[in-house]
């Protein structure tokens, strides 16, 4: 499969929708992969049993608060960077890149970067989807080394943190980041090609092509009702009227209730969709009166593992206790969603219906807008330690 101009529309889709809520606006990056394609041709997408099994494949991604990236979006001088400092540190050259995360921008980032360098991309990933934490990855859980990891802002100043594990090195990449100014490329969990397949979330750039082409069905279709903190009340519309769902986010969404049941949770994949225009709302985003279907998209299985649970279930962001839909969170305990209510009043407007999911051929994610952010872990930095895992 290559990713040219035709396909990027669909894939910037898909991995919006993969980006669970978080992971920056895609729109931005999707301009910047739409150039290099156009200045550099097709990016090849490859498994990794095309190359040789000691070939370097280096992840790489953008991190940096959403503000900052909408100002500096960077460009062809950071992935240079990143590949001559990681040539350097590991005695061999890099044969291909890998996105750190398919959700949200840096799916994108990586199609433009792999077309600035001339390489091709691995059709996996190090989430499935967008996490908050550089350390949130399948390779920490599979025992890749985090270290050397190479940090670079867009003028080549460069920061090497080694002999440090995954928590400490989400902790030191915070400061680096405050010191380069709120915006810096990154490559992390550095790793040989046989070392792809059963460290890393495969087939997950695929995966993203897929769902820009066909989007998921909804659990239900509505408007959003109240946004209140980290809380939204979305009313089932049409089909799904009378009906009440309750969506707790930090960055990403994180649970989905109904009645006090739990529809949804973390990490499965659950994203919002303007029924207008097909395309993935993000939590920043959310006002009254939205017209959303609510999906969810089953995680990989390596996050379903006791292992994958801590690192990126509930209790990883503060839920404690929550079941997974059908039992498929093992060891957790049953909790209900207190105060998830129908209002004795009724909403304002509740006889408007509510509208299909449109057909993605039909529709294109619109050309950046400034007032928007952008990029990985988007939002403010997160504080570091166990502090941080909100």
């Amino acid at each position: 499969m290559d990713i040219d101009n035709e396909l990027l529309p669909a894939y910037a889709r898909g991995c919006a929708v993969l980006g669970s809520g978080g992971g920056g606006s895609v729109s931005m990056m999707r301009a910047v992969a739409a150039q290099a394609l156009e200045e550099h041709g097709p990016v090849r997408v490859i498994q990794p049993e095309e190359l040789a099994p000691g070939a370097l494949v280096m992840p790489c991604g953008s991190v940096g608060t959403s503000a900052v990236q909408v100002e500096r979006i960077g460009g062809r001088g950071e992935p240079a960077y990143l590949r001559e400092q990681v040539e350097k540190l590991h005695g061999s050259r890099v044969e291909a890149l890998m996105p750190s995360e398919i959700g949200g921008a840096n799916g994108c980032v990586a199609v433009a970067w792999a077309a600035y360098l001339g390489l091709p991309l691995v059709d996996a990933d190090g989430m499935g989807r967008a996490f908050p934490r550089m350390d949130q990855t399948a390779m920490e859980l599979h025992g890749i080394s985090p270290t050397p990891a190479v940090l670079c802002d867009e003028r080549g100043r460069t920061v090497v943190i080694d002999n440090v594990d995954g928590r400490w090195l989400e902790r030191l990449a915070r400061v680096a980041l405050e010191a380069f100014g709120g915006q810096m490329a990154s490559s992390e969990y550095v790793l040989r090609a046989a070392q792809v397949r059963a460290s890393t979330v495969t087939g997950s750039i695929t995966r993203a092509a897929g769902l820009g082409e066909n989007l998921p069905a909804p659990l239900l279709t509505g408007k959003v009702a109240t946004v209140e903190g980290g809380s939204i009340l979305v009313e089932g519309l049409g089909a799904d009227g009378g009906r009440l769902i309750r969506i707790e986010a930090q960055s990403e969404y994180l649970a989905v209730f109904e009645d006090g049941d739990l529809l949804a949770a973390v990490p499965d994949i659950i994203a919002l969709l303007d029924t207008r225009s097909g395309d993935a709302v993000q939590v920043e985003q959310l006002r009254y009166g939205l017209r959303v279907g609510v999906v969810r998209l089953e995680c990989d299985p390596v996050w379903r593992t006791p292992a994958g649970l801590r690192l990126g279930g509930p209790e990883a962001f503060g839920l404690s206790g929550l079941p997974g839909p059908s039992g498929r969170f093992p060891g957790l305990a049953g909790l209900t969603a207190p105060g998830l209510s129908r209002p004795s009043e009724p909403l304002p407007d509740p006889s408007r219906t509510s509208e299909p999911l449109p057909d993605p051929s039909r529709t294109s994610e619109p050309l950046p807008d400034p007032s928007r952010p952008s990029g990985r872990l988007s939002g403010a930095p997160r504080p570091c330690g166990p502090e941080a895992e909100k």
